[in-house]
């Protein structure tokens, strides 16, 4: 934690991850990432960066993917981007949605885009939503609009539970986790951003309701994962740390569209998170009990962008020192997950001894590399 070397490395680490992404991440995914033959984005690439084009294509990982290239549209960071990602989306919409007439998105793809498993999960109708609102801000474009109609009414008809949020899929299955509802929230506050349509402020709101009510333990301070039906927490209770940073920043995000305080949230959420550090290199672990103890000491990439964008949100806020501590968290990010050999790729997992768990480099990464890197530098850059 006391590392010198990261103090040096913090510096101009937004400019540093800014560079990372425009000239080898953004063409490195839609280059060797895109299925030139069949269309669509490969799921992920061999550890010599080299496309798995027979690996199944995840229909969360396509409109990750989507996002991407819109929001880097958005940012003015890679003009080409809004092609990519119109590209992509036109792919998505008809390999995957309703291609055995029933709406919705099917889960997976094989790599010829055939259907793979034909479920309706609402985790990917979250992201889906979230590319489509990603898109839509680029030229508010009517058909998209309607694309999203379309996707809000099968969420709303199929998905929604008699027990508040919505179920994990259509059919559904238990246990409920809080993560489906946690993307669900962060698509309706993009797409409040999109639109400006107070009609998403309202869902924003919804999903506020239920965080404060029944996913956030307030005694414990801490974010439940997996829930019975009625929402009853399942015990004993596992916290994921990179999920409490990710709603400390999502509930900036409310507040910033509501005007609505969740300062003292966020506050919580981020003091638990912290609890969870490896201590060689205080990176984020994977998870652990709700008294504090690391029960998985692998660490993965994402929870080191969660923690970033968390920090981030507080100082934006204007907490002292936040700011710091952001650009900390990402030279972290850098140092230890993405100086890989492949340019533009990552590591994905690490064990405690720092050995990488996973062979490949997987595109679902990718959204929270950029998202971290988009707010590091509209807040702190």
């Amino acid at each position: 934690m006391g590392d010198p070397s990261a103090a040096a490395d913090a510096g101009d680490i937004v400019a540093q991850l800014k560079s990372f992404i425009i000239e080898r991440s953004l063409p490195l995914w839609s280059g060797e990432g895109w299925d030139a033959a069949s269309g669509g984005f490969v799921d992920r690439l061999d550890k010599e960066g080299r496309a798995d084009r027979q690996a199944p294509r995840r229909t969360f990982v396509q409109a990750r993917q989507i996002y991407c290239y819109a929001k880097a549209a958005q940012m003015g960071w890679y003009p080409e981007g809004k092609a990519i990602a119109l590209k992509g989306l036109e792919h998505l919409l008809a390999k995957a949605k309703s291609p055995d007439g029933q709406p919705g998105f099917v889960h997976k793809l094989g790599a010829d885009g055939l259907v793979l498993d034909a479920r309706r999960d609402t985790y990917d109708h979250a992201f889906v939503l979230l590319a489509l609102a990603t898109v839509y801000s680029l030229d508010r474009d009517a058909q998209v609009r309607s694309e999203i109609d379309a996707a809000l009414s099968f969420v709303d008809t199929k998905l929604r539970s008699p027990h508040g949020g919505f179920a994990e899929g259509f059919p559904a299955t238990l246990p409920r986790r809080q993560n489906p509802q946690m993307h669900l929230f962060e698509a309706m506050i993009a797409l409040f951003d999109a639109t400006h349509d107070l009609a998403f402020q309202q869902r924003a709101g919804e999903f506020f309701g239920l965080f404060m009510a029944s996913l956030y333990d307030k005694p414990r301070q801490a974010l439940g994962e997996y829930f019975e039906e009625d929402w009853s927490r399942i015990e004993p209770v596992v916290v994921e740390p990179g999920h409490q940073a990710e709603w400390a920043w999502l509930l900036k995000g409310f507040e910033r569209i509501t005007g609505c305080p969740t300062g003292r949230p966020r506050g919580e959420l981020l003091a638990t998170a912290q609890r969870y550090q490896d201590p060689a290199t205080g990176c984020l672990i994977d998870a652990g009990d709700v008294a504090g103890n690391i029960t998985h000491d692998t660490r993965r990439l994402w929870p080191q962008t969660e923690i970033a964008k968390a920090w981030i949100a507080q100082a934006e806020s204007g907490e002292e020192g936040a700011a710091d501590k952001a650009r900390a968290a990402l030279s972290r990010l850098e140092r230890h997950y993405l100086r890989h050999p492949v340019a533009g790729g990552w590591y994905d997992q690490f064990d405690r001894a720092g050995n990488s768990l996973v062979e490949t480099i997987p595109a679902s990464s990718f959204y929270h590399v950029l998202c971290a890197v988009t707010e590091a530098e509209q807040v702190i850059g």
